[in-house]
């Protein structure tokens, strides 16, 4: 697995499902805690594909692409976007049978959008940083320092994929 499409992973304990109610059939909300990077993530998800109770512990990762390679970047080399940043370029295709990504490694796979950051800085001088992202309406936010969140940014496409 490429290391260059991984934006975020951690290991997560489930501390509570539905904290304020279950407000849809199919959708429940968790709060989890990170063991390694003390981040705070509330999750939606849908609990009738996905069921998760409390205690559970859930490998989360956010990644940029599910390929297995490092996503080749493109620099235009004339016209308009000469000399600026590369760009990732990734098509989506039908997968050939045997071919493997790193959805493959993972029960539960969501696309989504980051919509927004928030900064709030903590007594001890630290940043903390929210991160909210959308995956076709299931939300999420991850909060803790912001070193573990610099690689992802506003209006980025990223996939959530979580296992047991």
């Amino acid at each position: 697995m490429s290391q260059d499409n991984v934006l975020f992973q951690d290991l997560f304990d489930i501390k509570d499902i539905n904290p304020n109610g279950k407000r849809f059939d199919r959708v429940s909300r968790l709060v989890a805690r990170s063991e390694n990077y003390e981040m705070d993530l509330t999750l939606d998800y849908n609990s009738e594909l996905y069921p998760l109770e409390i205690t559970d512990k859930v490998s989360l990762v956010l990644a940029s692409s599910l390929s297995l390679e490092a996503v080749q970047e493109v620099v235009p080399s004339t016209g308009a976007g000469a000399g600026t940043a590369p760009e990732k370029r990734e098509s989506w295709r039908e997968r050939a049978p045997g071919e493997r990504d790193l959805s493959d490694e993972y029960e539960y796979v969501m696309f989504g959008k980051v919509y927004r950051y928030d900064d709030a800085a903590s007594g001890s001088g630290a940043t903390a940083l929210s991160v909210y992202a959308s995956f076709g309406g299931l939300l999420m936010c991850l909060e803790g320092d912001y070193r573990h969140l610099q690689n992802i940014t506003v209006g980025e496409n990223l996939y959530l994929l979580m296992r047991k």
